[in-house]
């Protein structure tokens, strides 16, 4: 079950966007991932959290105030193919330009993806591996 935190200069996206953009993220993760028919157990455990900064607290060692968008993405191992990665990244890339409806965005768009280790992963006091999220997801 993936997480996504996007973090963002809380100005960059509009008004209103938060569902949108939560979304649209999570359905590119789940689809990079080869779900093709999420269930309940991929919609319930698949977050999206949006931590808008203020627009000082954003930096690159060219400037201050920078204008750009980290999304970090966390999965149980072994969930994404590198054809997948591929995806995602540009799937997320291009959402985040979309969502913030500037184009250039795409440029200062970084994309993590982070594997959990195996057992590293907790939901209602379990630590989940892939015994466990075969079960859940069966």
């Amino acid at each position: 079950m993936p997480m996504i935190d996007v973090y963002a200069p809380e100005d960059l996206f509009p008004a209103g966007s938060d569902r949108e953009l939560a979304a649209r993220l999570t359905a590119a993760l789940l689809h990079a991932e080869g779900v093709a028919e999420p269930g309940p157990a991929h919609t319930n455990n698949t977050g999206a959290y949006l931590h808008r900064l203020p627009a000082s607290a954003v930096h690159t060692a060219a400037t201050d105030q920078a204008r750009t968008v980290r999304v970090q993405v966390l999965t149980p191992p072994g969930v994404l193919t590198r054809d997948g990665q591929r995806e995602l990244v540009a799937e997320a890339t291009r959402i985040v330009a979309e969502v913030s409806r500037d184009p250039s965005q795409a440029q200062r768009t970084w994309v993590l993806l982070t594997e959990a280790a195996e057992g590293g992963w907790g939901i209602a006091g379990t630590a989940f591996g892939r015994p466990e999220f075969a079960a859940l997801l069966a």
